[in-house]
């Protein structure tokens, strides 16, 4: 295990898109999760496109994004607006495009699950045009019937956009204004922590479809944890076979994995990945800078366990075993619940 850092998979004037890849780290593909990190400058543009998993994208920065959708067995296009800590499930099979309509970078961070993936580890995306669009692919006359147009106009349709995946949109060129479609979207940064979760300097906020249904359709659940300076998050796991995948959106600090036979402990910075494989218990330390992170738990409603604290499995267990198990004396049991 270690701390994973993205590539570049495409580069452009209009923005970028950066991904980890299953090659470089074969722990994403062996527990089938991915990640990908777009940025859009101003009048930036991806074009539509659909993809292989589901997964959710955090907005890490910028007020003016907008994104539509179209769900399957739809007719209509879903516009909507998009700004810094907003939340965005996309299932898998719906079309995506997504546009920076601010005077500054647009950034959102893609965590998704891959088991039914072509490449697992790996979110893999048709791109509908241009010149890696899906169209390209079938012959022109077949295009020509099935859309019911003449030469000329199948040449236009095909071979007028030389841009591939993101590119600038011209001041002449226009997009629809978002609508509002608070279903479709939620602020995780506004929302309150969790209170059992919350302990000293660290919040919690995890976002389960009871709070936001549409999170439901991706079978993820999203966490954000936010520590101050040199605050400490305590020990936790997940109870059930569900590994989840950490990115630093801030600051620094340190992040410790351990499980039955492996173990992972390192200094964590902005932009990193982090992967906690199923029932393996993480730490987390924050910097002088503190420490920020969303995560994705890859389940819909996932049992976090804490292993310090008073809600912890710990303070749970009777004296007799915790004297036991520890091998300590009843004056020091006491002792250590009375720090928790």
């Amino acid at each position: 295990m270690e701390a994973m850092n993205p590539k570049p998979f495409f580069e452009g004037e209009g923005g970028s898109y950066h991904k980890w890849l299953p090659s470089d780290y074969p722990l994403l593909a062996q527990t089938n999760v991915a990640g990908g990190r777009l940025l859009l400058r101003p009048r930036g543009f991806a074009v539509p496109h659909y993809s292989d998993c589901s997964k959710f994208g955090y907005v890490l920065q910028g007020e003016d994004g907008v994104t539509g959708f179209v769900f399957p067995k739809k007719c209509n296009e879903v516009v909507i607006k998009l700004k810094k800590g907003d939340l965005i499930p996309v299932p898998a099979g719906v079309t995506s495009w997504w546009f920076n309509d601010g005077d500054s970078d647009l950034e959102i961070i893609f965590l998704g699950e891959t088991k039914r993936a072509h490449v697992p580890g790996d979110i893999t995306y048709f791109i509908l045009s241009g010149p890696r669009g899906l169209l390209q692919g079938f012959t022109p006359e077949y295009v020509q019937k099935s859309c019911s147009l003449n030469q000329e106009e199948t040449n236009t349709f095909l071979k007028s956009q030389p841009n591939v995946l993101i590119f600038t949109v011209q001041p002449s060129q226009s997009l629809p204004k978002p609508h509002k479609y608070s279903k479709l979207v939620y602020n995780i940064d506004a929302a309150a922590p969790d209170n059992r979760a919350k302990v000293g300097d660290a919040a919690v906020t995890m976002v389960t479809e009871s709070t936001f249904p549409f999170i439901g359709q991706t079978g993820l659940t999203p966490v954000l944890e936010k520590l101050d300076a040199n605050a400490i998050r305590s020990p936790v796991y997940i109870a059930e076979p569900s590994d989840q995948l950490i990115y630093v959106t801030k600051g620094s600090g340190k992040i410790q994995v351990v499980g039955f036979s492996s173990k992972f402990d390192a200094d964590v910075k902005t932009g990193q990945l982090i992967l906690v494989p199923r029932y393996f218990a993480v730490g987390k330390i924050a910097g002088e800078e503190g420490l920020e992170c969303i995560s994705m738990i890859v389940a819909t409603h996932p049992m976090v366990e804490e292993l310090a604290g008073k809600t912890s499995v710990l303070e749970a267990l009777s004296s007799e075993v915790f004297q036991v198990s520890f091998n300590v004396t009843a004056e020091f049991e006491k002792l250590f619940r009375s720090k928790v």
